[in-house]
């Protein structure tokens, strides 16, 4: 049976044009698409724009345009960005299409029919950028805690949707299924949500209010609340109810959103579809926020990040991987053009493109450019066993949404293959079939990292593969050592991959606070510090925090729990059955939710990785470190 693979961003609201946070969902989702093609899946990719509404009205009226021109244009602006980001996206759904106009109203049908809908007064408070009302409980200071404007007393005749009906099924649905949302800490927050009644949603707006949208079928006065109309997009676009995209991708459904619209895709979207009595969703993937100088990006700030001006100045292929790199998915993270320089520097112009560039020179310095294949010998052991547990490592961390984490797997591998040719020599090897293995390894060893790089970088992989004389490759083609050819050869002339960038201050990048040394520490204030070798006898991820361990420690004859920022370094089965060096007498502290009984001793290395101290002689538990 085929595998399939549905992956979706939100359709985004034209009221105003691209940005940052609309660049970083969607590279995630084409991430995710690009991941499960090259791994054999039927994959299908939608994005799009949402069209409708009040604010639309309003924006079109400041910019003087009639409201089709007016989203036609911004639509527009969508496609060319995406253009310039190589996103690969498959349909591009807008919301005034007739294609998707007929679901709507289909839809709305269907859920009237078996009585789901009613009509009824409402009064509350009105917030025009949410397009909805608020309840009280949701106001911070009396404001909309997201467009920080006070909303607006209405009261006019609405259509409902029996929304509280399906609470409980929801709640018990989520319960259930523990991975429908992602990461689990958005599922605790829409579990709390359901704790308490949610009520029942307002689905239409009276026409002669709003006329922009889509008319109700069975009520024309009326158009369709732009919610209930925009989420309507992900099966609108499949064909939805008999078209054969919708019976192939949706069951495989996976929704790529911002935090900012949880409510939504985790509360609205599910008790919409089981109303129409359509599976829902697979799973739900929710984003962070992107920061600059660890702000909130804000016009009135002057931080506004430009990704696509990054991308002119940097390549388009720079600022995906770091964005995909940076930020943990699902955290908010700090971005800036320091940060993407430094990255792009460390990673993609030193490890990277020098190791391409070094391995060219001597391929065809030493070997006018052809390779011989070699078995691999006992210096190259290790580096191939890695290969080959490479792939399952990247598809398990993409799995699990750590898409930062995968790209590591990577450049760790890299980074691997440079300290390989150093240790190895190959301009003193003098044993031809010595230098022909290690040319081979170093060559097959790019081969492998270019594949699994290739959904942040497309482009640069594929020119890459280009600098080596290969084309078009899949992740089944790299998850077995030695896919190159005897005799296979290297172009004569390829350009540099990744130029280096002169490293400098841009405006809003925090300058680096200098590194000052320690003050000095008495003799007697050290000895009060009890530091012993442990060994780990189990490891676990936190139930409540992604970048957290839990570790559980032989402290010679006493156990200890203890909680550390591992997660991103260390897998918890690599830790089992090392020695340790721990703080023994730390103040017992909680850490989300876990106590922790004391430190563990690490080192920060140059790219920022940790590096647990160990003792370098099998040391009985319990020893004191003196």
């Amino acid at each position: 049976m085929k595998k399939t693979f549905y992956v979706t961003t939100p359709i985004y609201y034209v009221n105003a044009r691209p940005h940052i946070g609309h660049a970083y969902t969607t590279i995630n989702a084409d991430f995710l698409a690009r991941w499960h093609r090259l791994d054999g899946y039927d994959t299908f990719f939608l994005t799009g724009t949402d069209e409708h509404g009040e604010k639309i009205a309003q924006a079109a009226e400041r910019a003087g345009k009639p409201p089709q021109q007016f989203v036609d244009e911004v639509a527009e602006e969508f496609k060319k960005a995406w253009e310039v980001l190589h996103i690969s996206y498959d349909d591009f759904i807008r919301t005034t299409e007739p294609r998707h106009k007929r679901v709507v109203q289909r839809y709305l049908q269907e859920i009237h029919d078996r009585g789901d809908i009613y009509y009824g007064e409402y009064e509350g408070l009105y917030c025009v950028g949410c397009e909805r009302f608020l309840t009280e409980k949701e106001l911070v200071d009396g404001k909309c805690p997201d467009h920080g404007v006070e909303p607006e007393p209405r009261r006019e005749g609405n259509y409902f949707f029996k929304m509280e009906k399906y609470r409980t099924w929801l709640r018990d649905h989520i319960q259930k299924h523990p991975g429908f949302i992602r990461p689990e800490r958005y599922r605790n927050e829409v579990l709390s949500i359901l704790s308490e009644p949610i009520g029942d949603l307002s689905i239409s707006r009276p026409k002669s209010r709003v006329s922009w949208g889509i008319e109700l079928p069975w009520d024309p006065d009326h158009v369709t609340y732009v919610w209930f109309d925009a989420l309507l997009n992900y099966v609108s676009a499949l064909g939805y109810p008999d078209g054969e995209r919708f019976k192939t991708y949706w069951p495989a459904a996976q929704h790529m959103i911002g935090k900012d619209i949880l409510k939504t895709h985790a509360v609205f979207w599910p008790t919409m579809l089981k109303a129409g009595d359509v599976e829902v969703y697979k799973h739900l993937n929710v984003g962070g926020h992107l920061l600059a100088d660890g702000r909130k990006m804000s016009k009135s700030l002057g931080n506004v990040i430009d990704p696509f001006e990054w991308a002119r100045k940097y390549g388009p292929d720079a600022v995906r991987y770091y964005l995909l790199k940076e930020t943990p998915y699902g955290l908010d993270g700090v971005v800036s053009e320091a940060g993407l320089v430094e990255r792009y520097n460390a990673d993609l112009a030193n490890d990277l493109g020098n190791l391409l560039q070094r391995v060219r020179t001597m391929v065809l310095k030493y070997r006018e450019g052809r390779l011989r294949q070699q078995p691999p010998g006992p210096a190259e052991r290790e580096l191939v066993e890695s290969a080959e547990a490479l792939v399952p490592r990247v598809r398990e961390r993409i799995g699990e949404l750590r898409f930062n984490q995968a790209l590591e797997e990577v450049l760790q591998f890299v980074r691997g293959l440079n300290r390989y040719i150093n240790e190895r020599a190959p301009w003193k090897i003098r044993d031809p079939e010595d230098l022909d293995r290690v040319l081979y390894t170093a060559v097959e060893g790019m081969r492998v990292a270019s594949v699994l790089l290739e959904p942040a970088m497309p482009v640069k992989m594929a020119e890459l593969r280009t600098a080596l004389g290969l084309g078009s490759l899949r992740v089944a083609d790299v998850e077995r050592w030695g896919g190159l050819p005897d005799g296979h050869r290297l172009p004569a002339e390829a350009p540099i991959l990744f130029p280096k960038v002169e490293q400098r201050r841009t405006t809003g990048d925090a300058p680096k606070p200098e590194k000052k040394e320690a003050p000095p520490v008495a003799y007697d204030d050290f000895a009060k510090l009890d530091l012993r070798v442990a060994r780990v006898v189990a490891a676990e991820k936190h139930p409540n925090a992604d970048r957290l361990l839990v570790l559980r420690l032989d402290v010679g004859g006493e156990e200890r729990t203890v909680v550390g920022g591992l997660a991103e370094h260390y897998r918890p089965e690599e830790l089992v059955g090392r020695r340790v060096v721990l703080l023994a007498n730390l103040k017992p502290r909680k850490l989300r939710g876990v106590v922790s009984h004391g430190m563990l001793l690490a080192a920060e290395g140059a790219e920022g990785e940790l590096a647990l101290l160990t003792p370098d002689k099998d040391v009985v538990p319990g020893s004191k470190i003196s």
